[in-house]
Parts: structure tokens; C-alpha cells; sequence
């Protein structure tokens, strides 16, 4: 096994040995069968791996703000009955108000 000092994240520590870094590991080094054997994520868990495709980063440029709003229930609850999506569907009729009512200035 490697030496504590080339761990990753991890340098030097004269308070533990190498005997008792290889008793807390649970990761033990991984031997020529190991490798053999091994398969790819995406065949050992792949609803999981499709979950992780799926997902989205961070936005570079947030076009959109977080606000907190109290809106009826019913009008809340009509959205959700239309799937996902919903928010997004609720964000456009909010667009398409916010323009019959005329150019927004914008403080600069």
C-alpha cells in the first residue's frame, strides 16, 4: 500500500503509523483480479447512472431568480396537475403578463 504521505488530501501526520492507516482503510489497494472483474458503473447501477446524465450543473449565468411568493392553492395546485415542468409553464404565463403591461426599466 502506499505510503501515507502520498494519500490524496492527506500529508503527513506523526501522530498515526502506517499500520494504523491500513487498519482504518476500507478502501484496500485493489490487486490485478480486481481489475479484471471490474465493470463499469453505468452496467452496475444504471438507473442511477441515468439519474446522473440527467442532472444539470450549476447555470454559468443565472437568468433566473429565486423569489418567495404566496400565491391560492388552487392556482398552485392547477399547474402541478399539468406534469412536470409546471414551473417553467407557470414562468411563461408570468412572461406573457409582464408584457401587456409595457417595458420594464431597469436600474443601472
Amino acid at each position: 500500500m502506499a505510503a501515507i504521505e502520498n494519500a490524496p488530501g492527506h500529508g503527513p501526520n506523526p501522530s498515526y503509523s502506517q499500520a494504523d492507516w491500513d487498519a482504518v482503510s476500507d478502501n484496500p489497494e485493489w490487486t490485478a483480479d480486481d481489475f479484471r472483474s471490474a465493470r463499469p458503473f453505468a452496467e452496475v447501477f444504471p438507473a442511477l447512472a441515468e439519474g446522473l446524465r440527467r442532472s444539470r450543473g450549476p447555470q454559468r449565468a443565472p437568468v433566473k431568480v429565486p423569489v418567495t411568493i404566496r400565491l391560492d392553492a388552487a392556482i398552485v395546485d392547477a399547474f402541478k396537475a399539468t406534469g412536470d415542468g409546471w414551473q417553467t409553464r407557470m414562468n411563461d404565463v408570468l412572461r406573457e403578463a409582464a408584457a401587456k403591461l409595457g417595458p420594464v426599466e431597469t436600474k443601472g
